[in-house]
C-alpha cells in the first residue's frame, strides 16, 4: 500500500466526523479513533487487501469507488458490492481475527485510510460506543448479504437489474438518474449481478423499448420509476 503523505490530525478527524457509522460517537472516542488513521493513495485498478491474506488492517474510505470481490479458481468474478466515499471495510476479518474473506480493488483514484488490527480493537475495548457502530456496521452486512442472496437466487435477471438501478437512482433537476462512470461498464454489471454482457444489454434494451429508461451514454434515465420498482420485484 502507498502512503499518502498529506495527513493532518485535523483531516483524519475531518473523515471520521464524515463518517455516517460513527456520527455518535463521543468527541473523546472520534479524537482518539482519528489519531489510529493513516492514509493511502490507490490507483485505478490497485489491489487494496487481497482475499486469504491477514486481516491486519480495517480501511475507511474517504474519496473514490472501490469494488468487493470473490474470485474463482477459472479467474471469473462475482461482484458482492460496490462501496464510495464515507464506507468501512476489513472490520468483517478484523473482529474475526480471519484472513480477508474478499479482495478489494480500486476502480478510480482512491483514498482510504487504514487502521491496524490491535489497536482498533484496544479502543473497542475502552469505548462502548465505538463498540456498537461496528457491531452496527456489521448487522448491515449481514442484511446486505441476506439481499444478495436473495437477489441472486430468487429474482430474474432483470429483476436484479431494476433493482439495482432503484437503489443507485438520484434525484437530478426533477429525474431519476444512474450515472454510468467511466468503470461501470456492462461487464462489470455482469459480474456484479451474476450474469454475462449479453444478457444485460438485452435486460437494459427491454427495459428501454417499454418506455421504462432511457440509456444515455453517461446515464441513464428512469422515465417510469413505478413500472422499474414493479420489475424489481419480478422472481425467475
Amino acid at each position: 500500500m502507498s502512503t499518502y503523505p498529506a495527513a493532518t490530525p485535523e483531516r483524519a478527524r475531518q473523515v471520521v466526523a464524515s463518517l455516517r457509522i460513527f456520527a455518535a460517537l463521543p468527541a473523546e472516542a472520534s479524537q482518539a479513533l482519528a489519531k489510529l488513521m493513516i492514509p493511502h493513495e490507490y490507483a485505478a485498478g490497485q489491489v487494496i487487501c487481497l482475499e486469504g491474506d491477514p486481516g491486519d488492517y480495517v480501511y475507511v474510505l474517504e474519496k473514490g469507488w472501490i469494488k468487493v470481490v470473490r474470485a474463482a479458481v477459472d479467474g471469473r468474478e462475482q461482484i458482492a458490492m460496490l462501496l464510495h466515499d464515507g464506507e468501512l471495510f476489513g472490520v468483517e476479518a478484523a473482529f474475526g481475527g480471519a484472513a480477508y474473506p474478499v479482495t478489494v480493488i480500486a476502480l478510480e483514484e482512491v483514498t482510504a485510510w487504514s487502521i491496524e488490527r490491535g489497536a482498533l480493537l484496544s479502543l473497542v475495548n475502552r469505548c462502548p460506543a465505538l463498540a456498537l457502530a461496528c457491531l452496527k456496521h456489521l448487522s448491515e452486512q449481514v442484511l446486505y448479504y441476506l439481499q444478495l442472496v436473495e437477489d441472486l437466487g430468487l429474482r430474474s435477471v432483470q429483476a436484479r437489474i431494476a433493482h439495482t438501478l432503484m437503489n443507485h437512482a438520484e434525484l437530478r433537476n426533477g429525474q431519476l438518474v444512474v450515472s454510468r462512470r467511466a468503470w461501470a461498464t456492462q461487464d462489470e454489471m455482469a459480474s456484479r449481478l451474476g450474469t454475462v454482457r449479453d444478457v444485460i444489454n438485452r435486460s437494459l434494451k427491454a427495459l428501454e423499448v417499454d418506455g421504462i429508461l432511457q440509456i444515455e451514454r453517461n446515464q441513464i434515465i428512469i422515465l417510469d420509476a413505478q413500472k422499474l420498482v414493479e420489475r424489481g420485484r419480478a422472481a425467475k
